[in-house]
């Protein structure tokens, strides 16, 4: 018995240095077995959810920037006549650019709808009917809807009630291929916000420890874990009364060394990461660095560029999934003429000169009455001839313009005659 046991401890001592060895052939380096060797354990980043990742000011300047810009937008609905397109009035107008339901104001339901878009990756509402139409849009909370497929019908589970698809607004940042999922954007870039808070945390910690960064003491080590507490305590004690009092030098035991662990903020180039993380939060959400304030490669031609682009290649896009989705839900595959336009041209509503110079090529062009610009100024219309299309000349109403003819010389033939004939 006595053999069989050495055996065992033996057998069981050879497993141990077995798994110890990084030089052992028949033992797999992973990345997990080399930490663990070293004794250092896998990096113990934060978990990101969404009210982590909005902690970080790159993520939360792109969620905030993006849906308060598109609740911004006006909106209206039209329907075409024998006279061209023509924008419709009641409810229907009050609901899709005044009040979507009677609790939330327009710009305020469309900016919870944006930031469920550009945070956990999907926006929903529903649609309210009546036997008149249309009668109010009410918000959906995607974390607390289940999308599943009942056949070929996709219905939306919210409380206790199934919701057909026909009548709710679903606009998701990217589907999975099935259809029902889908990708968000804080879940997609986790790893870059990790490292963003992981870098924040640590800036937070280096200042509010002195700008101390954590040491290690060389020297004759004392015996016993109750003593190397106490030695701990006490250099922890020098440090922050060092600190505590503003003096540049704290002393220690002779024969011992204080040494700092890690790089410093400097040579780890932090600033430079911390900037980085910027450009790749702004990736994530597609956004010209500009929006999130990094200027650091701004001039000012190329900052009026990427404003173009935002409008062209991002808020266009997101403008148009959602008019898909309301002429879909709102009026049906046959929308009988009838549809829903986010006016772009809202976004320029800051900048008076380009708004003004626009007003007047479209008045000049015969592409806008005057009343009409009046309109989108919210200034009363003025009637009679400002109701009118007008063309560059004179700047006067179409088709009341001057035409000078030239009447043609009469011919003295009778003269000629006379002359020659003296």
């Amino acid at each position: 018995m006595a053999i069989k046991n050495w055996f065992a401890r033996r057998n069981a001592d050879n497993a141990l240095e077995t798994r110890a060895s990084i030089e052992n052939p028949t033992v797999p380096v992973s990345a997990e077995n080399f930490l663990t060797f070293f004794g250092v354990q896998t990096a113990n980043l934060p978990a990101v959810t969404i009210d982590r990742a909005l902690t970080v000011p790159a993520v939360l300047a792109a969620v905030a920037f993006m849906s308060r810009t598109l609740a911004a937008l006006p909106r209206h609905a039209y329907r075409d006549t024998k006279t061209g397109a023509k924008r419709v009035s009641g409810r229907l107008e009050t609901v899709v650019n005044k009040a979507p339901n009677e609790a939330m104001g327009s710009f305020a339901f469309w900016q919870w709808f944006w930031q469920q878009v550009f945070t956990g990756g999907r926006g929903l509402a529903y649609i309210e009917r009546t036997p008149q139409g249309i009668d109010s849009l009410w918000p959906m909370d995607p974390s607390k809807t289940v999308i599943k497929r009942s056949g070929m019908r996709v219905v939306y589970q919210f409380g206790a009630r199934d919701y057909d698809a026909a009548d709710v607004i679903d606009v998701p940042f990217m589907l999975h291929s099935d259809g029902l999922k889908h990708y968000g954007p804080i879940n997609q870039a986790a790893k870059a916000i990790q490292l963003a808070i992981a870098m924040n945390d640590y800036g937070s910690n280096f200042f509010a420890g002195g700008g101390v960064p954590p040491l290690s003491l060389e020297g004759p080590l004392p015996a016993g874990a109750e003593a190397m507490r106490r030695a701990q305590a006490d250099i922890k004690r020098s440090v922050d009364a060092a600190k505590n009092a503003n003096e540049p030098v704290f002393p220690i035991p002779a024969g011992y060394k204080l040494s700092p662990v890690g790089l410093d903020p400097a040579k780890g180039q932090m600033i430079e990461a911390r900037r980085f993380q910027v450009e790749e939060i702004a990736r994530s959400w597609q956004l010209p660095p500009v929006f999130l304030q990094d200027l650091t490669r701004a001039t000012f031609t190329n900052a009026e560029q990427q404003d173009l682009h935002l409008v062209k290649h991002l808020i266009g896009q997101w403008a148009k999934a959602l008019e898909d989705e309301m002429n879909l839900k709102f009026f049906g595959r046959d929308s009988n003429g009838r549809w829903i336009e986010h006016a772009l041209d809202g976004i320029l509503r800051g900048d008076f000169v380009s708004r003004m110079n626009g007003y007047g090529v479209a008045i000049q062009n015969a592409i806008r009455t005057p009343d009409e610009i009046r309109a989108l100024e919210n200034l009363p219309a003025m009637g009679g001839e400002a109701d009118k299309l007008h063309i560059q000349g004179a700047t006067v109403p179409l088709g009341s313009q001057n035409v000078s003819q030239v009447a043609p010389t009469p011919a003295n033939d009778n003269n000629n005659d006379e002359a020659e004939a003296a």
